[in-house]
């Protein structure tokens, strides 16, 4: 008898066991998506609009991908007489764009334009930000497309910091100085409003979790 109840209460203990890693198993997600929603996620927190898209620009693309966005806030005004205050449009610098989202001090500076080989409207290399304020789209200076234009209506802008690294280090052995030096003065140099995210491979998957659709430009 004694037998069988030590049987019976080590199956009840292994049940309790196996209940309790069940449940331990169930919650971690939950706990894996809190770690991954903070504070990394902040950019998120302003992305309440009804309308809301990321567009992901790795490549330069000739500033369409500027035009892209300036279409989704026209688009939405004209055709469907929605407001810019319900539309939320995400824009990417990572990869041949990381650089885009500086100021005109780092591009005057590092002489970017040189270095990506993007020249201005004069086809010299350009000493400034070439987004930032007057982009030139298929021979057109086009303001309202600019980054300073698009923030104004709302639009976010982020950049990833894994890409700034790398091209931090790319840049800094092209001029002859020390990666750490360049890296830490392009991080004081980002545009106003423009956010520095971790990585731009997990801010896609949080923006798909947080509800925005996807324009692959």
């Amino acid at each position: 008898m004694r037998t069988s109840m030590k049987f019976r209460f080590g199956l009840g203990a292994v049940a309790l066991s196996l209940v309790a890693a069940t449940v331990a198993m169930s919650a971690r997600p939950s706990q894996l998506e809190a770690r991954l929603a903070a504070p990394e996620d902040a950019w998120l927190k302003k992305v309440t609009a009804k309308h809301k898209q990321l567009f992901d620009f790795p490549a330069v693309g000739g500033g369409i991908p500027l035009v892209h966005i300036m279409n989704y806030y026209d688009t939405w005004n004209k055709a469907y007489g929605v407001a810019d205050t319900d539309i939320d449009a995400v824009g990417t610098f990572y990869g041949a764009t990381t650089f885009f989202g500086l100021n005109d001090a780092v591009w005057a500076k590092y002489k970017l334009g040189e270095f990506l080989k993007e020249n201005d409207a004069s086809g010299a290399p350009a000493t400034k930000n070439p987004w930032r304020e007057a982009p030139v789209v298929l021979g057109m200076e086009l303001r309202p497309a600019s980054i300073e234009s698009l923030q104004k209506r709302g639009a976010t802008f982020i950049l990833c910091n894994n890409a700034l690294g790398i091209f931090a280090g790319l840049l800094a052995k092209a001029r002859g100085l020390e990666t750490d030096a360049v890296y830490a003065d392009l991080k004081a140099n980002i545009l106003p409003g423009v956010e520095l995210i971790p990585g731009m491979v997990v801010a896609i998957e949080q923006a798909h979790r947080a509800g925005l659709s996807y324009h692959r430009q």
